[in-house]
């Protein structure tokens, strides 16, 4: 039996971008998408209201605030697992039923899409960001004695299984702090192969730069390390 579920896109700016996710993201199934403003400047509210989705606003910035207000919404909607997605079309929506299957066949809880297992597409990960992604994967691997191969945005997750989390992070770290506490828990967690794109306008607030990758990088690092303690 498919189990309902919603789309959470927390964005910062994705004004140029936004529209074209959530197209993406009805096209392949997903009915109830909720977009997060996290206090955007640009229109990014409006160009998600205009193109289908149920918009709130997150006025604290920081990406586990624009991700745990978006849960919370999507949970009050009565959705019972959460695909979170970036909202500069770096993720291929087409792929949410892959991530969707493993819950739907009650094989897990937790569903990461693997970048590293599947196919990362020429100049959308700089290799700083690639360096950081792998050192933090292999801390993961060591600490936790797992086998996960990334921590990447696009995941999905059962709705209890997320509130029983009491996710606390709200910075870049917030799904690595899902990760390891679901792991920590256990939690089944289960990867799967994803695509990962260019962006489709704009910079990165991550890979963008040597500082929004090292700070990004930082704060995974050090959730990895403080939930294994």
């Amino acid at each position: 039996m498919t189990i309902r579920h919603a789309a959470v896109i927390p964005a910062l700016n994705e004004a140029a971008n936004i529209a074209a996710v959530i197209a993406d993201l009805l096209a392949h199934g997903t009915g109830l998408i909720v977009v997060v403003d996290n206090d955007s400047t640009d229109g990014t509210g409006a160009a998600a209201t205009s193109a289908g989705a149920h918009v709130i606003v997150e006025a604290r910035r920081g990406y586990g605030y624009a991700c745990a207000a978006g849960a919370a919404e999507a949970a009050r909607l009565g959705a019972e697992i959460i695909v979170f997605i970036d909202g500069d079309g770096s993720c291929d929506a087409s792929e949410v039923g892959d991530l969707l299957a493993p819950i739907n066949d009650d094989r897990s809880d937790l569903t990461l899409g693997s970048r590293t297992l599947g196919h990362i597409a020429k100049g959308s990960m700089p290799p700083h960001q690639q360096f950081g992604n792998w050192l933090s994967a292999a801390m993961m691997r060591r600490l936790y004695r797992t086998d996960l191969t990334d921590l990447g945005p696009f995941r999905a997750v059962r709705t209890e299984t997320l509130v029983g989390l009491d996710l606390q992070e709200m910075t870049f770290g917030w799904p690595t702090e899902m990760t390891t506490k679901a792991v920590r828990a256990g939690a089944r967690v289960v990867e799967v192969p994803v695509s990962w794109r260019a962006r489709n306008a704009g910079r990165s607030k991550v890979s963008g730069t040597i500082k929004g990758s090292a700070l990004a990088a930082w704060h995974i690092l050090r959730v990895t390390l403080r939930n294994r303690r």
